[in-house]
């Protein structure tokens, strides 16, 4: 039996087992030379020859003692010294057997011991040799009595009855060992499975979008996710009651578990976020409690609004070259009868006939550029050496008098985006802000800051500002309150900020007039801070 049959446990605990079979022999053999020392001859150990018993007795002490000396050095290997321990057990045992009075001593019935040791150690059949040897030792012992010590042959019948026990005491102990290593294989397998369940089940929660509590019968958080964290504004400990930490989820819960259903389908939560509850109950031998889901509706919004843009986008890719096509055809149509000099009411109509062809047209340009997010090619650049020149070009092609737009502490510090997009934001803002300011000098600043590692860029204009009731709409596609807008524009500069890991908001400042706008770009890039200055 070697150690790579019995792979079922570690190495370690069979020599911890060893180590305590050792100890046992270690306390026998003791007891044998005590017993030698304080009684001498006056016992039955040791009657034939109390010599011989003794020095057994010392032998057998040595013997265990180089034992654990061997044990330590981990030489030779597990099986050779598991043999030698029970081969030396057999040897010095039959020696004392017989000189204490051979099978009426009852010294042969230690050798149970030794081999029920061997079979739950060894956990294979070689028990089985073991029990063949101790047999062997006892049969010889028993003859050599009979030959030269006078013994009964007749005794042959307990002889024979001890080797019938050596025999099942190996062969139970085998069969306890064999069932022990399968049942412990069998407990490995199931915590392997277990704690690879438990692992899969934290890194689904930790990946759901939306938020998941685990509480029991009485109301105690056993589990969150972090999108329940989010959505709840509030990391809390396993163990927390429910009706402290959270009382208007944990009415809901509670009302769920009087009637089945909860009062109301959607929760808010706070300001502007709304969870839709779902309770799933959890019914087990060893648990009872429930699942509560919540899924955000912003994300379900935002979700539905992506697939409604994206059908968008991909149906106007595919008609725009029909669209344009008669929108030429008309708008060409439109200039040839405006060169024949008609009276003015003509007039007056065909420009009607351009105006609503250029912006149809314009509609169509901005709903192509829906899917441009995923085409973004990030770079590093110098945001106020970009800016500068952007002005530049935006007074030229809105034909605007200087100092119109203005830059306020411009920094060189170093950001990380698609020009291209940047360009197109910045149009989009400074566009919307010449619409509603009074185009006078100063009416539209762009200023730049540093904050935490981020910078920022306002786009302020002097316009009458935007009311409370459209500030959440803002951002919302085909939401515009001009008459010729088409309401894609704000959408496009934050789908096209996020896709460059940036972000967009309407920024309110107190005691400034007009709308603000801010760009949060990302982590800021090496490169730093420069010197600041106005322009």
């Amino acid at each position: 039996m070697t150690e790579k049959a019995v792979a079922g446990l570690p190495s370690a605990d069979f020599w911890r087992s060893l180590g305590y079979f050792n100890l046992y022999r270690l306390i026998l053999a003791s007891l044998f030379v005590l017993l030698a020392g304080v009684f001498g001859t006056t016992l039955s150990l040791g009657a034939r020859n109390w010599m011989i018993f003794l020095a057994a007795s010392e032998i057998y002490v040595a013997i265990v003692v180089l034992s654990f000396v061997l044990l330590q050095l981990r030489w030779p290997r597990f099986a050779i010294q598991l043999a030698l321990s029970i081969s030396g057990d057999i040897a010095v045992l039959s020696v004392i057997s017989h000189v204490s009075g051979g099978i009426q001593s009852n010294i042969g019935l230690l050798l149970l011991v030794s081999l029920t040791a061997a079979g739950m150690i060894s956990r294979g059949k070689i028990t089985l040799f073991f029990a063949a040897l101790a047999s062997i030792a006892a049969l010889l012992e028993h003859s050599y009595a009979v030959l030269y010590g006078g013994a009964v042959g007749a005794q042959y019948v307990q002889v024979g009855l001890l080797c019938v026990s050596y025999f099942a005491v190996a062969w139970l102990a085998h069969a306890l060992a064999k069932y022990a290593v399968e049942s412990q294989q069998l407990a490995q397998r199931r915590g392997h499975d277990l704690a690879s369940l438990s692992e899969a089940n934290r890194l689904v929660m930790r990946d759901m979008k939306d938020g998941v509590l685990v509480v029991d019968e009485q109301g105690a958080i056993m589990q969150m996710n972090p999108g329940a964290e989010r959505l709840l504004r509030r990391s809390v400990s396993p163990g927390s009651l429910l009706s402290e930490t959270f009382p208007v989820l944990f009415g809901q819960y509670a009302m769920w578990k009087q009637t089945g259903s909860a009062s109301r389908d959607t929760l808010q939560l706070g300001a502007g976020v709304q969870a839709r509850l779902r309770f799933v109950s959890i019914e087990c031998d060893v648990a009872h409690g429930a699942v509560v889901f919540l899924e955000d509706m912003q994300r379900v919004q935002a979700e539905a609004q992506q697939i409604k843009l994206a059908a968008l986008g991909r149906l106007t890719a595919n008609i725009a070259h029909e669209v344009r096509n008669p929108l030429s055809a008309i708008s060409y149509a439109t200039e040839l009868l405006r060169e024949e000099q008609p009276d003015a009411k003509q007039q007056r109509m065909l420009q009607i006939v351009l105006d609503n062809t250029q912006r149809i047209n314009r509609i169509v340009q901005d709903v192509m550029q829906l899917n441009r997010r995923d085409r973004a090619q990030p770079e590093v650049f110098e945001l106020g050496t970009m800016l500068r020149i952007f002005v530049e070009e935006f007074n030229l092609a809105e034909r605007l008098d200087p100092g119109v737009v203005t830059l306020v502490e411009v920094h060189n510090a170093k950001v990380s985006f698609d020009r291209g997009h940047l360009r197109q934001v910045l149009w989009n803002l400074c566009r919307n802000a010449l619409r509603y300011g009074r185009k006078l000098p100063g009416s539209l600043a762009l200023t730049t800051s540093v904050t935490d590692g981020r910078v920022l860029l306002d786009v302020q204009d002097d316009g009458p500002g935007i009311s409370a009731e459209y500030q959440s709409r803002l951002f919302e596609p085909f939401f515009t309150t001009a008459t010729d807008g088409t309401g894609l524009g704000l959408y496009i500069a934050k789908e096209l900020c996020e896709a460059n890991g940036a972000s967009l908001e309407c920024s309110v400042h107190e005691g400034q007039a007009g709308a603000c706008f801010r760009i949060t770009f990302g982590e800021l890039q090496a490169g730093g801070v420069g010197g600041g200055h106005g322009e």
